[in-house]
Parts: structure tokens; sequence; C-alpha cells
């Protein structure tokens, strides 16, 4: 108590405005803490589900419904109509074993009984009335081959040859090969790279492998393979990335990935740019040493169209640049409000009570409308006036009811940070309703970059800058492959045996994973 109290002790008035004002100030510093450690506690929560809990982000639905958790923060119910459900009628399929696919090879191996057993009590002999059979499957080891390439030389013993301007000795031409002077076939490039790249298993682990079958392969000469198979396939990238800049809506995203041999830089990235048409998808993977903005500028330089991307500021230039239509990603808003469910740590399948729960009853009714689009397979056009008639009108409320506890919520919660981030990329998330060619969300180049970040995993790091930039060709080659329904290795087979030979522009092109026939490769195609 200070000085100026103590003056005043005989003053009660006096002394009761001081006590007022002590309770006052502590009343309020009391608030300010608690909401301090209610914000810590969130954010220690959604750490620990970060490191422990599942990644999943399905939630508990019920009659088409988001039910969450319980969180204690005043609750703003959504306005909804009642609907009429009807369940269709359906089959139910029959329990058991799946039939084992009709294209493998059929061996029959028959069990019959012998002769003692084929003779009845009586002393006849029993008659066959029919037969069972039942189905294993048999699996052989990967087995090797050395192909050895003969060219026979033919010379004329008459002249010697002298008689012609042409070589002296004549020798068939060997074909074309992917790496020249290499025992690697197309074949066994195609393995080796299929392995790595569309199954994430590292160098090393195949050169066990293959010791396991008696030959010596050394991650080093793989490793070697695998640069030279990606500087043939260079012009390909180049193909793509034309292609890709000719595409209606462009996607855009990017993952971390290490590189050992890169001076002053702890964290390089890999860039993954969608584009195509449904039909012909093109899943281009790029790699550069730093995440800025310029390297979407210049890959995007003189497009016009829509490019779709996540809130990371890097991509905020294309707000701005003219002929580009910057359409943001419901995923992640959607994603910062599941964090605040996570992070009150009540159990699935409590009532559905709080803001956070609200707001996830609003986005899933956007997404509602996409579902009941995707099965009526509208065209863009319908889409789009469907988006205009339904999801609009939610937009527009959802939009209010932000607005309305922007002011209230704590900024440093993760609900007031949920609700800032929605706000703050407002602008961009309301543009998918304004073309049906373009998705709610980022989801489809996030799917595209999966597979190499499950690959990251286990292959850790790049030693070098070239090795990330390999990586990232043979990448965009197998990610293409599959989003257009062919089988990695059989493309890429196809690939390498057509590609040495390949030598104008079109029959380049040709050789793109989008452009291939079904038909010409072999073995089964990806489902």
């Amino acid at each position: 108590m200070n000085i100026e109290v103590f003056a005043d002790i005989n003053d009660v008035e006096k002394l009761k405005e001081k006590i007022f004002s002590f309770a006052k100030d502590f009343s309020n510093k009391e608030q300010n803490y608690k909401a301090e450690i209610k914000i810590l506690n969130e954010q220690i929560k959604s750490l620990q589900d970060r490191l422990f809990g599942k990644k999943t982000e399905k939630i508990h639905r019920d009659d088409d419904q988001i039910y969450l958790f319980e969180i204690p923060e005043p609750e703003c119910s959504v306005s909804e109509e009642p609907e009429e459900i009807t369940v269709p009628s359906h089959n139910r399929k029959k329990k058991g074993r799946k039939p084992l696919p009709e294209n493998l090879p059929q061996v029959e191996v028959i069990h019959d009984l012998t002769e003692e057993e084929k003779l009845c009590g009586c002393g006849c002999i029993k008659s066959r009335c029919g037969q069972e059979i039942s189905e294993q499957l048999e699996i052989i080891p990967a087995q090797m081959k050395v192909i050895k390439n003969i060219r026979y030389k033919y010379v004329c013993k008459n002249c010697e040859g002298v008689e012609d301007d042409g070589p002296t000795i004549s020798i068939a031409r060997m074909p074309e090969q992917m790496i020249p002077k290499s025992m690697a076939t197309p074949g066994l490039l195609a393995h080796i790279l299929t392995a790595k790249f569309a199954d994430a298993l590292p160098f090393y682990r195949q050169e066990k492998q293959f010791n396991r079958i008696g030959v010596e392969l050394p991650r080093s000469t793989m490793c070697s393979w695998a640069m030279k198979v990606a500087q043939q396939c260079e012009i390909l990238m180049e193909f793509m990335q034309t292609q890709i800049l000719k595409s209606p809506v462009i996607n855009i995203d990017e993952t971390t990935v290490q590189v050992l041999k890169v001076t002053n830089r702890s964290k390089c990235y890999m860039w993954v740019f969608k584009g195509g048409t449904p039909d012909k998808q093109i899943i281009l993977f790029q790699y550069h040493p730093t995440r800025s903005g310029d390297v979407a500028s210049d890959f995007l330089n003189g497009y016009q169209g829509i490019v779709q991307t996540d809130g990371y500021g890097g991509y905020d230039f294309l707000d701005k640049a003219s002929g580009i239509i910057h359409v943001g990603c419901w995923i992640h808003s959607r994603r910062k409000f599941v964090a605040v469910t996570k992070a009150a740590g009540i159990k699935k399948g409590d009532p559905p009570t709080g803001n956070a729960c609200t707001a996830l009853k609003y986005i899933s009714k956007l997404y509602k409308i996409e579902k009941e689009a995707r099965e009526l397979d509208l065209s863009a056009e319908d889409l789009y006036k469907k988006r205009q008639e339904e999801a609009v009108p939610i937009l527009d409320e959802f939009k209010k009811w932000l607005d309305a506890r922007v002011e209230k919520i704590p900024p440093k919660s993760l609900l007031g940070k949920a609700i800032g981030y929605t706000l703050n990329q407002w602008h961009r998330l309301i543009q998918y309703t304004k073309d049906g060619r373009v998705g709610p969300d980022n989801n489809v180049v996030e799917n595209a970059i999966r597979p190499f970040v499950v690959g990251r995993k286990n292959w850790l790091f790049n030693c070098t800058p070239e090795g990330a930039s390999a990586s990232a060709c043979i990448y965009s080659l197998i990610e293409t492959a599959k989003a257009n329904g062919l089988e990695p290795y059989w493309y890429l087979k196809y690939l390498f045996e057509n590609l040495p030979e390949a030598m104008t522009a079109d029959e380049f092109i040709a050789l793109m994973p989008q452009n291939v026939d079904k038909t010409l490769l072999e073995g089964p195609p990806a489902k």
C-alpha cells in the first residue's frame, strides 16, 4: 500500500474507493490470467494431438450432420430446414474371400483317390460323379536373366571391301539404349525406379534384395542410373510444363525436402504443379532450394486462368496478377476448426456444441453440395448454377456469423486463429463458386504430393541438388502415369524402350503419360 493511502487513513470513503480499485484491478488481472491459461492449455493439447493423436480429419456424422465435441464456448445454431431422407434399397454382398484374378497363369493339380480307395465295399469300382475346386495363390520369387546381344559380323572375302565406300566389316545396329553402354535393360530400370519412387523402397534396401537372389548391384550404381534416366527425360518435363500452362486450372503446393550438400540452407522444397484436363491430368514436381513466391511467379509467367493454392503468403502476388483468378482452399480453413475440437479433449460422439462445431456445420453444408454434384455428374456449367443457388446463400450466412464473433473471441486462441484465418482468406475461399471447373479445396494436389512425403520418411534426404531434381523428374512421370490410370512399372518400361529412338517433338509428346495408349503397355493396367 502506497503513502497516499496512509495519508488518508482517517477518510473512510477514500479508503473504500482504494479497496474497490484494488479489488477491480485484481479481478481484471485474474480474468486475463485465466484467459491466458486457457489459451496455453489449448496450445498444449493441440501440440500433444499433433505428436500423438490420430492424423485423420474424419469426424463423426449422424443424419448427415456434424457431431463433434462439446466446447466451453457459446453456441450459435445454424438455421436448418427439416429434411426427408430416403434410404435406397440395396443388395447385400455375400461375405467371403474375393476371387483371384483370372488373368494370372492357371496351374491345375489333380488330387485323385488311389485304386484301392476307389474300390467299394461291395466289390465294384466307384464312378466319378463330380469334383470340388479350391484356389490357392502361389508366388515365384523375382527371377533375373542375362540378355546376351549377339551381333554377327559380315565381310566380303572376294574384294575384302575395297570395291565399296562403306566399312570393310558390316555389323547389325544395336537399338538405342536409355543408358548407353550400360547393362541395365528398360525392365530393370523400370523395376528399380518404381520400387523407390512408387513403393518408397530406398536403394540400400533394394541392394539387399538383389543380394538375396545372388546379384550384386550396389546402391551407388542404382543412384547413377536414376540420375542418367532423369537427364534423358528432362525434355519431357519441358513439354509437361508447357501443357500445364495451357490448362484452365492449375493447383500448386509445396513440401520440404532435405538436401545435404546445400550451403546455408536448412530446408529445401519440392514444388508440385497440377494441370491438364480431367481425362489427361499432368502432375509436375520441381525441386527448388527456396519456398519463395518467386518460384510460382516464374513458373506462371504469362499464365491466364485459375490458380488454386493454400493460404501461404508466398502466393499473395496472385491476388494482384493480371488475368489470374486466385482460389483458396476450404480444407485448410476446416482443418483449423477441427484443431479446436481436438484441443478440447472431449471424446468423439459427445453432443455437438460450441462455435467450432457450428463453423464445421457450415463447411459441411458446402461439401454436401459438392457431393450431390458428383453423384449427379454435373457439367461445369450446371455445377456453377448449383453453387450460385445453394452454396452462395450458405457462404453469406457463414460470413455474417464469423463477423459477429471475430471481436468476441480472443485472437490468440485456437478458435480466434481459425476465425481470423477464414476471414483473411475469405476473398479467395468464395472464388470457387464462380467457376464449375475448380473445386472448393486444393486436395487434388495434396493427394499428388503425398507419395513423395511417404517416400521421404524412408529415404530421408537427397545428397545433392542434382539428385533432388532427378527425383522430381521421376516422381512427375510416375504420378502423372498413376493419375491417368497407367501402372507405373509398365509405363516406365514402355517409355525407356521408346524414348531413345524419339527424335521429333510429336514423338516426345506421344510418350508423355497422359498421351500413352493403355493398350500399348504390357501387363495389367492400373485400377
